[in-house]
């Protein structure tokens, strides 16, 4: 698995997503089984929130990283509601507790609150001095947003980035790359849907023999700093990701990718999910 450099360690281009985990308990087992087979095939950083089913994604997270906490990079993200001086570390231990751990790789503000950011970001800081997460950072912020942070010391910024949705490409994406700060794509694949069944990614996936999903997925990595993050639970579906991130697009997809989904030619409001 291809791998770049986060918060000092190396992870691979392609990890997991757990949004919907955790909210149907008949898909339990199957979703700690996913994750599970996922590390095992390189896939090994994995991404959750508090806000996910409540908590819920984050106890099936901690049930598949039992015993091979080791092996992974763990990232996960706190309400903006909690992210005051005192509601980050209350949250902070919430979801440690629920995740089986005594360390979170890298904790993200899940997007701007109420809270000053200088406030949220000095109790990051002070999680990071008690050895509770290793790196901080945030999601859902635009360029303008980055810029208010008042600490360079901000590890990633996790956005929704997919062939439908390139707003990022204007304007964030090479801010955050020339400042050598990965970007983390959610939705990756948009969530499935009509993306998928696109006429143009059919035929690229067709010429490579894989899916227009493993097309996606190796569109969004192919780009520098860039980790994108799918959510898969059958095994077939996770072995697929897996095996995405040894495609390589040729100059001709890529320019057939932009003809069906234009990049960016002004800033966008960013979108969000």
């Amino acid at each position: 698995m291809r791998t770049l450099e986060l918060g000092g360690k190396q992870v691979p281009v392609i990890g997991q997503g757990t949004w919907h985990m955790g909210e149907d308990h008949r898909q339990h087992d199957a979703e700690v089984a996913a994750l599970r087979l996922g590390i095992e095939l390189g896939m090994t950083l994995i991404d959750t929130a508090e806000m996910y089913a409540e908590g819920g994604a984050e106890e099936v997270v901690g049930q598949a990283i039992a015993g091979r906490r080791d092996q992974v990079f763990l990232v996960s993200k706190v309400y903006p509601h909690n992210a005051s001086r005192k509601g980050i570390p209350a949250a902070c231990e919430r979801s440690l507790k629920r995740l089986g751990t005594d360390f979170i790789d890298l904790y993200l503000l899940h997007w701007p609150g109420q809270y000053p950011l200088e406030e949220t970001v000095e109790a990051f800081e002070r999680l990071r001095a008690a050895g509770k997460i290793g790196r901080w950072g945030v999601s859902n912020f635009n360029q303008d947003e980055m810029h208010a942070l008042p600490s360079p010391a901000c590890a990633s910024n996790q956005v929704l980035y997919n062939p439908e949705e390139r707003g990022v490409e204007f304007d964030l994406l090479p801010w955050m790359q020339t400042r050598h700060m990965p970007l983390m794509a959610y939705c990756p694949i948009a969530q499935g849907g009509s993306l998928l069944r696109h006429r143009t990614l059919l035929e690229i996936a067709e010429h490579h023999g894989a899916t227009p999903a493993q097309i996606c997925l190796a569109w969004v990595a192919r780009q520098y700093g860039v980790i994108a993050i799918p959510k898969a639970v059958k095994p077939e579906h996770v072995r697929l990701n897996a095996a995405a991130a040894l495609l390589t697009l040729r100059a001709e997809d890529l320019r057939a990718i932009d003809r069906a989904f234009a990049p960016p030619s002004r800033k966008h409001h960013l979108a969000i999910i």
